[in-house]
């Protein structure tokens, strides 16, 4: 039995220029003890389908079920299975951290849990913070108080939307060395995030949406060994002519090329040299997940072209 089965979703919204639809037929299962991620541009559908799952919105179509349990029939039952870290920053001004966790265990009929809530703060940073009115944090304490909120009852399925959007780099290392931590003793994680590095680095295995349908899904390992075997990249003082941007991936002073062989590269280089430009600090890598995510988006343009 998959820890969470998308089975057909669908999700149409009406709008004041007729119906959209959000998610249209997605299929996918998460097994129990996956690291998954689920990425996508924005608009893509990520958010509406983990407000399904979370059961804050209703599917047009389809079924979610979290550990065999429909989260529409029975909601309770699966959102005491979830533990999910939202996008928004909310929390509750009038207690302290530790009050907030405890009342938040209420909510799911747990009790007695201090040492939990103890190693949730330490683990997460807010040791420090636990006295600390909720107002009185600052925007990254805010998100770790999130991630501690969503775990407190201990729910085997943990769900992570852009859990380390804005937030330092030190956040970032402490949440993914907890997270990686509960993970390996079992507890299933989705992830969805922009920081394709992340997902790269701790997902075994990638869903990719685009325009509320799936267009990727397999292993990471099975995802990079598809993508272009080397890319090429250098730095530029100058703009590419137009001619060459259109099949470079541009980030400011950086150029990157997929390259498939060396031949390929230097037609490349000697196509730069031609425009009269000077690559600079020259350097070939293999290709990571950003580049399989940007040709999977290409092809998908291309197919519905």
């Amino acid at each position: 039995m998959p820890a969470i089965s998308f089975q057909s979703v669908s999700k149409t919204f009406q709008t004041a220029r007729g119906p959209f639809q959000a998610l249209d037929g997605v299929l996918f299962d998460v097994q129990k003890g996956e690291f998954f991620g689920l990425l996508g541009p924005n608009g893509a559908g990520k958010t509406t389908l983990i407000s399904i799952l979370a059961g804050l919105a209703q599917a047009t179509s389809g079924a979610v079920l979290v550990h065999g349990v429909d989260v529409s029939t029975q909601s309770a039952q699966a959102r005491r299975m979830l533990g999910v870290v939202p996008q928004e920053l909310v929390f509750d001004p009038f207690f302290n951290v530790r009050e907030a966790l405890k009342f938040q265990s209420g909510y799911f009929g747990v009790k007695h849990n201090d040492d939990w809530i103890d190693e949730l703060l330490h683990s997460l940073g807010l040791a420090d913070k636990a006295n600390h009115n909720m107002r009185q944090l600052s925007g990254g304490m805010k998100r770790r108080m999130l991630v501690a909120q969503a775990l407190v009852h201990k729910p085997p399925v943990i769900v992570l939307d852009e859990p380390t959007a804005g937030v330092d780099v030190e956040l970032r290392q402490t949440l993914w060395q907890f997270i990686a931590k509960l993970n390996r003793e079992g507890s299933t994680v989705l992830l969805t995030t922009h920081y394709l590095e992340e997902a790269e680095a701790l997902c075994n295995r990638i869903a990719m949406l685009k325009n509320g349908k799936v267009v990727a899904l397999d292993s990471t390992t099975e995802l990079l060994k598809a993508a272009s075997s080397n890319v090429l990249r250098f730095k530029l003082d100058a703009e590419l002519p137009p001619s060459l941007a259109a099949k470079a991936r541009v980030t400011g002073r950086i150029v990157q090329f997929p390259a498939n062989d060396a031949l390929e590269i230097e037609r490349y280089l000697a196509a730069v040299r031609e425009a009269g430009l000077q690559a600079q600090d020259v350097e070939i890598r293999k290709a990571d997940l950003e580049d399989v995510f940007l040709d999977v988006m290409h092809q998908n343009e291309e197919v519905k072209a």
